[in-house]
């Protein structure tokens, strides 16, 4: 599992070029996928929002833009320097800012009590966990009765496309991003964490294992990505 003094200080190095990197190597489709998962929260009409592993902000504040006025979305993410460039995009969000605030906090400990949000989003986040399980239980612990929990994912491709995408992470994704954000050290990781990720199936049962109910999850991008919603 990861090491989470080396995953907080690797973020915190890339913070300032982060965005810029994710639209890089995934040729802008990384939008899309967000917007899947801004879909799936809008069909459950929650009336407040954990974005946990929020980053620079990005889902937290598609949510607000997305869903009806009055809802609140918390972010929580363990890096500083991530907030900050999170709280930058919010102080130029004009009415947004009634809606969101983020905040410092560990996701296997979340200091929140039980049963606070209808939903919670997290992604890419999950990967980066120390504990998956804990991570998984403690979201299923805020959650409400019957609540809703949002994973998007890098998953495991198609067959056919693996070796082409094995090649992407561990030659191209690293350069790419090395060049961009000086820190070709962290791409390396990413790609590493991703390969070693559970297949949708096997992510799965892993949130049965949590105690959630029921789970479905779809494959996107030839199966690179996968979106899991799981009720409480």
């Amino acid at each position: 599992m990861p090491d989470p003094v080396a995953v907080n200080s690797m973020f915190g190095r890339i913070a300032h070029r982060y965005d810029l990197a994710n639209r890089v190597l995934s040729a802008g489709i990384d939008v899309y996928w967000r917007f899947r998962l801004l879909n799936a929260v809008q069909r459950v009409h929650p009336a407040n929002i954990l974005d946990l592993a929020t980053g620079s902000g990005d889902v937290a504040l598609a949510l607000a833009r997305g869903l009806p006025a009055g809802r609140q979305i918390l972010g929580v993410d363990f890096c500083v320097p991530m907030l900050a460039e999170a709280d930058l995009k919010l102080s130029a969000a004009g009415p947004l800012r009634s809606q969101v605030r983020f905040q410092q906090g560990d996701a296997l400990a979340l200091p929140l009590p039980d049963g606070s949000f209808d939903a919670v989003t997290i992604a890419f986040g999950l990967r980066n966990m120390a504990d998956r399980h804990r991570c998984l239980t403690e979201i299923r612990r805020v959650l409400r009765p019957g609540g809703t929990a949002f994973v998007l994912e890098f998953s495991q491709p198609w067959p056919l496309v693996r070796p082409l995408y094995r090649f992407h992470l561990r030659k191209i994704a690293p350069a790419v991003a090395g060049a961009l954000t000086g820190d070709r050290s962290a791409y390396d990781y990413l790609g590493t964490s991703i390969e070693a990720f559970p297949g949708r199936e096997d992510l799965s049962r892993e949130f049965l294992e949590a105690g959630f109910a029921a789970v479905e999850s779809r494959a996107m991008t030839l199966g690179v990505v996968a979106l899991h919603r799981a009720r409480s």
